[in-house]
């Protein structure tokens, strides 16, 4: 993957020499590339990891990956190589019209935002729907009369087939065993706050990154 990305940075108009300014552009289409090549050191994908991070940046919440401000129906030269599989049918300019994942109705869900322009439900980009964000709130205490006291919320965002996001409530046990959040076995006074994001790469690699506040 990582040898590939120089042409394909080249496809997208990108460079792998410093850019000035970052926003010249589509950061979308950046963050999808270096996300599946496991964030490679570059400018580009510096900056593409920084807005990633940003966006679940408490307050607002966005997508991290907004992958319908991609546009992906382009041609790309590149033949013969690793994973063309993947970047054909996400370039290709005679791409079928993709079909929508409709989410099944559940509690707090949120309207799908967007999807790609392609259809990618291939399995080559499930890094994309690896992406899972957190939000995660949670108070613990004793109170006057001994009782224990706890309130939480999580959320959970992902996403869909081909690419929508959807932000529905979860639970306490659904958080990542990366994220610190952890509830204390006795009922000691316990307060977290916090948006974790996890991904796997195009090769299944894990990340995560968690923004405290």
């Amino acid at each position: 993957m990582k040898p590939l990305l120089p042409a394909l940075f080249l496809g997208l108009g990108l460079s792998t020499a410093p850019v000035t300014p970052a926003a010249a552009y589509p950061v979308d289409c950046a963050i999808l590339l270096c996300l599946a090549g496991g964030w490679p050191a570059s400018a580009e994908c510096a900056h593409a990891r920084a807005v990633f991070i940003r966006r679940i940046t408490p307050w607002p919440i966005e997508p991290p990956l907004q992958i319908w401000n991609c546009p992906m129906r382009a041609s790309f030269p590149v033949k013969d190589r690793p994973l063309d599989q993947l970047f054909e049918t996400a370039l290709r300019a005679d791409s079928p019209a993709p079909l929508i994942s409709v989410p099944q109705k559940g509690t707090d869900l949120l309207p799908v935002q967007g999807s790609a322009d392609v259809d990618i439900s291939d399995p080559a980009f499930d890094f994309v729907r690896s992406i899972h964000v957190f939000e995660i709130t949670y108070q613990q205490r004793r109170n006057r009369d001994g009782d224990c006291n706890s309130w939480g919320t999580v959320y959970m965002g992902s996403y869909g087939a081909q690419g929508d996001y959807i932000r529905r409530r979860s639970s306490t046990s659904a958080v990542p065993e990366a994220s610190d959040f952890a509830i204390p076995a006795s009922c000691s006074s316990y307060w977290h706050r916090s948006v974790f994001v996890e991904w796997r790469d195009y090769e299944g690699i894990y990340g995560y990154e968690e923004v405290h506040y």
